[in-house]
């Protein structure tokens, strides 16, 4: 009976000229894309200079800022509210005031001074952009040092290396990638199951189901197990494109990660079936599925660190299944941890995936 209700979800599926589309094109676009354009990293930020000195000094400096690759200079302005109608009309969003008699001051007293006022309506932008300036003004004034003949002994006795463990070239699409595979799991493993059941309900095909002596265990095995080999097929795709695209390779153990995205289809997959069993329509399924979804991406840790939140929100992502599954891909691919290492997630996982199909079971009624 299995068997043949398999192969009717799959006759289903085909027989949709959409689906096997977007089952392909979704990984392909997403993967290609999104990484690209879900970047933290702050570069290009707009600077307008206010240049009252006009020296040497400040002209070098002024260089080494727009030659580091974070900053582009599209403004010099005379004074200090020309620079302002710079970041008013959004042409600039970090302004660098030079004092006048800056190298005067570094020459005769070893000391200048300087502004950075920053646009913080995009805080992050802002405090970064702010940061890597301040970094840089204050690399020239060591090199400025250094060439005065006034090298500080703290600098003579500490050699200060930095070591990136797991991520050396800081590069954000690494961080991105696995948790992506994720997003991509939830959304096509979720959605569809989600629309499957309700689909039938408006065609009447559900009907015909009831009135046989399939049982709803064997019917809720039925819906989840295409979705279970669409999830593998899409998450192979997108680890080949990780691969050959970005260089990305899992640093630990494949089956590892086997193991538990084959747990976590299931999870989303039965949270798909339990949504479509309350749902009488397909505009009903989507709308609660996407207001689902977007909650555990925006709690999941996807963009921003569990910890950082709030701790009456963090104590929400308890519940929240795809954190702990961005967890175990980010730990497998860029740390290369072990089974052994991940088994609070693993027993999370495996909680969530009990309930949620139990729930699909004993929510679906053979009789309207």
């Amino acid at each position: 009976m299995l068997k043949f209700l398999i192969e009717k979800e799959f006759k289903q599926i085909f027989r949709n000229s959409f689906l096997p589309k977007l089952i392909i094109a979704m990984p392909l676009m997403m993967m290609l894309v999104f990484p690209w354009a879900a970047n933290q990293e702050i570069r290009n930020v707009n600077l307008s200079v206010v240049d009252n000195d006009r020296s040497a000094f400040s002209e070098r400096m002024i260089h080494k800022i727009t030659s580091s690759g974070y900053f582009r200079l599209t403004d010099v302005s005379a004074t200090g509210s020309e620079a302002m109608k710079s970041v008013d009309s959004g042409t600039a969003d970090i302004i660098l005031e030079i004092e006048n008699g800056f190298e005067r001051n570094i020459i005769n007293e070893g000391a200048g001074n300087v502004m950075i006022s920053a646009n913080s309506v995009n805080g992050t932008k802002a405090a970064l952009g702010a940061s890597y300036l301040s970094s840089i003004i204050g690399s020239y004034a060591q090199e400025l040092a250094m060439y005065n003949g006034q090298s500080s002994t703290v600098n003579e006795q500490l050699s200060i290396v930095n070591r990136y463990r797991f991520n050396p070239h800081l590069d954000y699409k690494v961080f991105m990638v696995p948790a992506l595979m994720v997003m991509l799991l939830t959304m096509l493993c979720g959605f569809l199951p989600a629309l499957n059941i309700v689909g039938e309900k408006e065609a009447g095909t559900i009907e015909q189901i009831n009135v046989t002596p399939v049982k709803k265990l064997v019917f809720v095995f039925a819906k989840l197990i295409p979705y279970w080999i669409i999830g593998f097929i899409v998450l192979s795709i997108c680890m080949v494109l990780a691969a050959f695209v970005y260089g990305i390779y899992p640093a630990g153990s494949l089956l590892t990660l086997i193991l538990f995205a084959s747990i976590y289809i299931i999870v989303v997959s039965g949270m798909g079936l339990v949504v479509s069993n309350y749902s009488n329509t397909m505009q009903q399924a989507m709308f609660v599925m996407f207001f689902f979804i977007m909650i555990l991406l925006l709690m999941s840790g996807l963009f921003t660190p569990v910890g950082s939140m709030p701790q009456w929100a963090q104590i929400i992502t308890v519940f929240n299944p795809l954190k702990y599954f961005i967890q175990v891909m980010r730990l497998v691919y860029l740390k290369g941890s072990a089974w052994g290492e991940m088994l609070p997630q693993f027993f999370a996982l495996c909680s969530f995936g009990v309930a949620l199909s139990a729930w699909a079971v004993l929510s679906y009624r053979k009789s309207s």
